[in-house]
């Protein structure tokens, strides 16, 4: 029989054949903070993941859609006004676009380190920090080395590595919040649970539904007012960002991304059958969606399922499986990042209450390193053991050379790429974007992205913008290796 989750709170920790997982080899001082090994595991995740975006950035693979945008909002409030983004468009709103004030903790680093490069770093601290309460909780009810393997599993993860290797996202903040708050609830720390909780309300305006699913667990835990309130604090806060806040500074006065459910999917004509359809057998076709949810649970052997703290999935899952937007689907991107910590502590929460013998849990464990190490070459980490992310291709030089011939403070429109690289130091647009500031000072394209690569605009399409700005009185300033840069004759 199932232990229920009081009980499970009351149930010894297991005694365990592992080696280490007795803690027998564990000093008794080591039990009262984090052990070496947490610290390790977490400095040479946090290596990894900043070693990997830092090349990425250097190598021009970051973008405008997002890392170029985040710059902008960040040294918005770095020079102390509310954050506008000039990708998006002229002096845009961005807390008309999504919510996240969190995004302000950053500009005091930014005033010190101005470079998008302090925001991916930023980025692989918080995700690197979320490996410890996952880690101590696992060692406190199941032992060191099962402490060790699943912490490892968790920062080797798919969601984890597609988000690193793709840019910087404010839901890097809430990596850390639902691991504390999650290993808080799954050892009955209700208030603990709740107090990390709830800052997700300024990580990101969906996020106030996750809350609501804690404190629906906190309740269901045993105490119902703290874990009501919580569940009213969530819905609260995502009804007056979506309702309320965002509406206000969006120029449009409504809240931007309601089109993803009304639309139509993939060009299709929308509409309430489209939207029934979308929130019943939508949620699981076409494929790339169970496919998703496959590559979430399996790293878990499926025991997450077994956990009551799955649930606080559900909303991100739900969200992204009743949009129209493709990309929302699958394991690509930075979508799955918030998943990860939710079905890690699920797995945990689920091995403690199934009290597993020695055998059992090892075969467990080795489960799980054997199809974390499986998925793994497929996602962007592998990227760092690869010859071709060491090489520097000389076009990188050529186009920090022309970039320089920029002025400080200039108005620029850029390509997708060259967007991050430019965003510090000037007030930056996308080329190709229909919303950017017309009539930039300068431009700057690169005309030998691959086709496969080029966003917002085809060859065909960038060579007849450039045409056309060369005969609305654009000149050619500089042309090498593909670059070309534009200036406004006189």
């Amino acid at each position: 029989m199932q232990a229920s989750p009081a009980d499970s709170a009351t149930l010894p920790p297991p005694q365990l054949q592992l080696g280490e997982q007795t803690r027998a080899g564990d000093s008794p001082r080591s039990h009262a903070g984090i052990p070496w090994w947490a610290w390790a595991l977490a400095g040479a995740l946090f290596f990894a993941y900043m070693t990997l975006s830092l090349r990425l950035h250097q190598r021009m693979l970051s973008n405008a859609f997002d890392l170029g945008i985040f710059e902008q909002v960040i040294r918005s409030y770095a020079e102390g006004h509310l954050p506008v983004s000039e990708v998006k468009g002229p002096d845009f709103p961005v807390l008309g676009d999504h919510f996240h004030p969190v995004l302000a903790l950053v500009a005091p680093l930014y005033r010190l380190w101005p470079s998008p490069m302090v925001l991916l770093v930023v980025q692989a601290a918080l995700i690197a920090a979320s490996v410890l309460p996952l880690a101590l909780w696992a060692r406190r009810t199941l032992g060191s080395t099962a402490a060790g393997i699943i912490g490892t599993c968790y920062g080797l993860s798919w969601g984890i590595a597609s988000a690193v290797g793709v840019d910087f996202h404010e839901v890097a903040f809430a990596v850390p919040l639902l691991a504390c708050s999650l290993a808080a609830l799954g050892t009955d720390r209700l208030r603990a649970a709740a107090f990390w909780a709830l800052p997700l309300l300024l990580v990101k305006e969906d996020l106030g539904l996750t809350v609501a699913v804690i404190g629906l667990l906190i309740a269901r835990r045993g105490d119902r007012r703290l874990g009501i309130a919580t569940a009213a604090a969530g819905l609260g806060g995502t009804a007056l960002a979506m309702l309320v806040i965002l509406p206000a500074f969006n120029p449009q006065g409504s809240y931007a991304y309601t089109h993803w459910l009304t639309a139509g999917s993939e060009g299709g004509e929308g509409g309430l059958p489209d939207l029934l359809h979308k929130v019943t057998i939508g949620l699981i076709t076409p494929e790339a969606k169970v496919t998703t949810l496959l590559f979430l649970l399996a790293p878990t052997l499926f025991l997450a399922l077994r956990s009551p703290l799955v649930w606080v999935a559900l909303p991100t899952l739900v969200w992204r499986f009743a949009s129209g937007l493709s990309t929302h689907w699958g394991t690509s991107y930075h979508y799955s990042l918030v998943l990860m910590p939710i079905v890690f502590a699920a797995f945990i929460d689920a091995l403690v209450r199934r009290q597993p013998s020695g055998v059992s849990l090892r075969r467990y464990l080795v489960g799980s390193a054997a199809i974390t190490a499986l998925i793994l070459p497929q996602y962007p980490l592998w990227q760092l053991v690869k010859p071709e992310t060491w090489r520097t291709d000389p076009r990188i030089a050529v186009a920090h050379g022309l970039m320089d011939r920029i002025p400080d403070g200039a108005t620029v429109q850029a390509s997708n790429q060259l967007v991050p690289q430019l965003t510090g130091r000037t007030s930056t647009g996308l080329y190709g974007w229909a919303d950017s500031r017309p009539d930039p000072e300068w431009i700057m394209v690169d005309t030998l992205v691959p086709q496969h690569r080029r966003w917002p605009q085809s060859f065909a399409e960038e060579k007849i913008s450039l045409d056309r700005a060369l005969a609305e009185g654009y000149r050619t300033a500089a042309e090498q290796d593909g670059f070309v840069l534009l200036t406004r004759a006189g």
